[in-house]
């Protein structure tokens, strides 16, 4: 790490994730870029993940490598069974076994109510964002288990909790994927192996540029949270690194909000 890091290795406090492999699925954009940005700025070997945007993936590895960290590019479709498999022999091959595994990647869907949706475009949310998880963390657990170390770090979303009309396949995806963080917290502890889940609030990506660049739409954004400003996707990226080192050893099966407080409903500041 830079000179930062090693003040807090002399004093006794450590975010160094050197010798580790990471592998941060949807790492080609947004959230999972950051994340990946600040693993590979801890030590860790970077696994960027892709579906679609390969240059991007690539470009993002160049970058780690001008700054001299380590990192290769892997692409395939998470709600596929055999491309999360074939992914994980790749990343043995090149750069070792998983560590850490960020389940980041997922989409928020089409806008529909219930009853007015296409059944498939339903599924298609609930295959990424939750069968996807559990695939990636299956191919994980095995590797992890038998190393009797290793952490899983699942980002749900402030959906977790608070419903989100016309998304209800986002907003049960990230429900479940909770509860999955939960039971694999239960089932892995024995092992040394941590789980947990990171819920961000309203942060600004490209993904909701339409929301954040509209003055209107981002004054009643706003108001939704208790801090006055919008959340960066550094404050994922640093909150995913102190998650996945040695600070958070006891720490699992729980969800870490980074949400600038949007959970403590601000509106309520000033009376029911």
């Amino acid at each position: 790490m830079a000179e930062n890091g090693m003040n807090l290795r002399q004093a006794g406090i450590s975010l160094d994730l050197s010798g580790k492999v990471a592998l941060v699925t949807g790492s080609s954009s947004g959230l999972g870029m950051s994340i990946a940005r600040y693993f590979a700025k801890a030590g860790a070997k970077v696994a960027v993940h892709y579906h679609s945007e390969k240059d991007q993936a690539e470009q993002l590895v160049r970058e780690i490598i001008s700054n001299g960290g380590v990192a290769s590019a892997f692409g395939g479709d998470v709600s596929s069974l055999s491309d999360v498999e074939s992914i994980f022999r790749q990343i043995d091959q090149k750069l070792g076994p998983v560590d850490v595994l960020v389940n980041n990647a997922g989409i928020d869907g089409k806008r529909a109510l219930c009853g007015e949706d296409n059944p498939e475009d339903w599924q298609k949310v609930i295959a990424i964002n939750l069968v996807g998880p559990y695939y990636c963390s299956r191919e994980a657990v095995k590797r992890m288990k038998s190393r009797r170390s290793g952490v899983i770090i699942n980002i749900t979303s402030v959906h977790e909790f608070i419903p989100w009309a016309g998304y209800s396949a986002y907003g049960s995806a990230k429900a479940g994927l909770s509860m999955f963080t939960k039971t694999l917290a239960q089932e892995l502890a024995e092992f040394g192996v941590r789980v947990v889940a990171i819920a961000p609030g309203a942060i600004k990506t490209p993904i909701n540029r339409d929301v954040w660049s509209n003055p209107e739409s981002l004054k009643d954004l706003l108001d939704k949270i208790a801090m006055p400003r919008l959340g960066e996707p550094e404050d994922i990226g640093k909150a995913a690194v102190f998650l996945a080192s040695d600070l958070a050893s006891y720490i699992t099966g729980v969800t870490i909000s980074v949400d600038g407080g949007m959970l403590i409903y601000p509106a309520f500041k000033h009376g029911g």
